[in-house]
């Protein structure tokens, strides 16, 4: 019931953003004279504002069409080159090809927002690697007719998808697939398999949630399963593809991270007002390009979400070593020939310090040689892969860690 209210509200709001649109344009008139005084730029740019923010947001482009590389500009297309029912493998296919650059499966949350979110992760390894990007596909678009889609399934496309690679495939995961990505290498490397990973980078991810847990870890671990399936799991309505289906849906996720930093938002949403009336495009247009990103929400399918509240945030079966994979017992002490490259943000709201570099302790038989840990002091969850301390600091550490790899592979 819940979902339809929402998507009746989003439908019934088209023409009071149409009306918003009108208003503006009327405003926006050179010759209307109250447009142009400061009263009339204020409630132009509150109505473009609130237009923005309104309404649906659909799945962003890349908009990564080039690549810059010895100060010379090469043409990248963004092309799917592998198709499961809830993924596409994305490749950042450069003009000319990519050979010798070192591989890199970037493995993308699965957790409300569209692998987009990860632009400026692959903008920053684009020079100097081969990038492939795992893109989840929104639920409310996928037919109720389609197998149903678990932890399970998500470890196993990351087996299939490094299969599809091949060997000295470099793995980086953020945030919530660090689990699912080093469940998928111990599997591997249990199996002898020689297309796991060359190297795993785990960026900001709840490995072991019981270390310095936050307040999205302990609102996780305060309900019983019974709690989230029952006040969180929604029905997806018609007119989508995918009625009938239960969900996590993505609008509830975003109104709680909007609602754990609302006076953030309040404050960004104002400067997105000021820079209209200041005349500041240039401002304006980037705090928009955030909001376009952010407010672009997808669908999680029930089995998945209830499955990683369970193991990952209640019962925490990987680092209590009780965690199955299918038939397979997920032991990171099996993992013995990787690199693995521990990153963690210092003011990490969403997953407290030490909680990824718990990977660290859980390898007990990879070689300390072959371990790395990098804590960015003053960065946020975010920050730990977007922006310019990301750019600047944790994206060249990532290249020379994969670099280090290669090297050491190669030598042996």
């Amino acid at each position: 019931m819940l979902y339809l209210m929402q998507s009746a509200m989003a439908a019934m709001s088209t023409p009071t953003r149409q009306g918003m649109r009108l208003a503006r344009a009327i405003l926006n008139h050179p010759q209307n004279q109250f447009g142009q005084s400061p009263a009339g730029r204020d409630v132009a740019a509150w109505l473009s504002v609130f237009d923005h923010l309104g309404g649906m947001h659909h799945r962003p482009a890349w908009k990564l069409d080039h690549v810059t590389k010895d100060g010379k500009e090469v043409p990248v297309q963004a092309k799917r080159v592998l198709k499961r029912a809830y993924c596409e493998l994305t490749h950042f296919e450069r003009e000319g090809g990519a050979k010798g650059l070192p591989r890199v499966l970037i493995v993308a949350p699965m957790s409300g927002h569209f692998a987009t979110l990860l632009r400026g992760t692959v903008e920053a390894l684009l020079p100097d690697h081969d990038v492939y990007i795992t893109e989840w596909l929104d639920c409310k678009h996928i037919p109720k007719t389609e197998d149903r889609f678990n932890l399970n399934d998500f470890i196993d496309y990351l087996v299939d998808f490094l299969h599809f690679l091949g060997p000295r495939t470099h793995l980086l995961a953020v945030c919530q697939p660090t689990v699912a990505a080093l469940a998928a290498t111990s599997i591997m490397a249990d199996w002898g398999d020689r297309c796991q990973p060359m190297s795993i980078t785990l960026v900001a991810g709840p490995i072991d949630t019981r270390v310095n847990p936050t307040a999205v870890n302990e609102f996780a671990s305060a309900q019983d399963l019974t709690w989230f399936k029952d006040n969180l799991i929604q029905v997806v309505p018609p007119p989508f593809l995918g009625m009938g289906r239960r969900v996590y849906p993505g609008f509830i996720q975003l109104n709680s991270f909007m609602a754990m930093n609302m006076d953030r938002h309040k404050r960004s949403i104002s400067d997105m007002h000021d820079s209209l009336v200041a005349g500041d495009q240039e401002t304006h247009d980037r705090r928009q390009a955030f909001y376009d990103e952010y407010l672009s929400v997808m669908d999680l399918p029930e089995d998945f979400y209830l499955q990683t509240i369970e193991a990952v945030f209640q019962s925490h079966a990987l680092p209590m070593g009780k965690m199955m994979s299918r038939w397979h017992a997920v032991d990171p002490s099996h993992i013995r020939k990787p690199y693995l490259f521990v990153v963690e943000g210092e003011a990490d709201d969403i997953c407290g310090v030490g909680q990824t570099q718990a990977a660290l302790h859980l390898t007990t038989n990879l070689p300390d040689k072959h371990k790395k840990y990098l804590l960015v002091k003053g960065v946020g969850h975010y920050g730990t892969f977007n922006g310019r301390v990301f750019r600047e600091t944790i994206a060249p550490q990532i290249k020379t860690f994969i670099e280090d790899a290669e090297h050491h592979v190669n030598v042996h």
